[in-house]
C-alpha cells in the first residue's frame, strides 16, 4: 500500500535538503523522494545515505529522483524517472523488485509507462509551479479527469499521483477525478506548521477511502 502523500525534497544545499526532509518526516510524511538536482556526485551520495537513515528511523519509504545507479548503490526503496531519464525497463533490470515510478503528462505517456512496468505514475503538472524547469503542458482538473477516464476504459488501474503547484484547497475536486494521491514539495517546505498541514492533507486524501 503506497502512501497517498509524497514529499519531493527541496533545498539548494545538502543542509537545506536534510533539514526540510527531517521536518517533513517529523510532521508525519512517510514517503520521501530525494530531488537534489544540482548536487555534485559525492554531495548527492552523502545526502542520500543520510536521508536513507532518517527514513529508516521513521519507517518512511525512500525514493531517489532520476538516479538509478545511486538507488542501487545505497539500496533505496526505489527510483522516480522523468520522461527524459533512463528507461524504467533498464531500471527494472538494475533494481529488481524495487519501486519504480514514472512521470507522465498525457494518456500516451500513461500507456508508455504501463508498457515499461512502472509501479506508480506522477501525472502533471496540475498548474504552473516554479519548482520544475521546462514544465510540460498544464493539465488542470479536467486533464486528470480525462486521462484517468481513458485509463479506466483501457482497464488501467495504476496508482496515479497529481503533481505541480497543488494546495490544500485543490484536494476535494482533485480526488474526485480518481487520482490515487498527490506529490508535493513547496506547500510542505514553506509551511510554518507542517504537522497541521500534513494532517489536513492526509484527512482530505483519505476522506473517501
Amino acid at each position: 500500500m503506497y502512501s497517498k502523500l509524497q514529499y519531493i525534497s527541496q533545498g539548494e544545499s545538502a543542509t537545506e535538503q536534510l533539514n526540510n526532509i527531517q521536518q517533513a518526516l517529523d510532521a508525519g510524511c512517510d514517503w520521501i523522494q530525494l530531488r537534489f538536482k544540482h548536487a555534485k556526485e559525492n554531495e548527492l551520495l552523502d545526502a542520500a545515505e543520510k536521508v536513507k537513515l532518517l527514513c529508516k528511523k521513521q519507517g518512511a519509504t525512500f525514493i531517489i529522483n532520476d538516479n538509478v545507479q545511486l538507488a542501487k548503490q545505497i539500496d533505496a526503496d526505489g527510483v522516480h524517472l522523468g520522461l527524459s531519464d533512463e528507461s524504467p525497463i533498464v531500471a527494472r533490470n538494475i533494481l529488481g523488485n524495487k519501486i519504480i515510478g514514472g512521470t507522465a503528462n498525457t494518456f500516451q505517456d500513461v500507456l508508455k509507462r504501463i508498457e515499461e512496468k512502472c509501479d506508480y505514475l506522477g501525472l502533471g503538472p496540475f498548474r504552473f509551479t516554479s519548482t520544475k524547469e521546462k514544465l510540460s503542458p498544464i493539465l488542470g482538473t479536467e486533464g486528470y479527469s480525462k486521462i484517468i477516464s481513458e485509463s479506466k476504459n483501457k482497464n488501467i488501474f495504476i496508482p496515479i499521483y497529481a503533481i505541480g503547484g497543488i494546495v490544500l484547497e485543490d484536494l476535494p475536486e482533485l480526488m474526485n477525478t480518481g487520482i490515487y494521491g498527490i506529490a508535493v514539495s513547496g506547500i510542505i517546505t514553506n509551511h510554518s506548521d507542517k504537522k497541521l498541514l500534513i494532517g489536513q492533507l492526509n484527512h482530505q486524501l483519505h476522506a473517501n477511502t
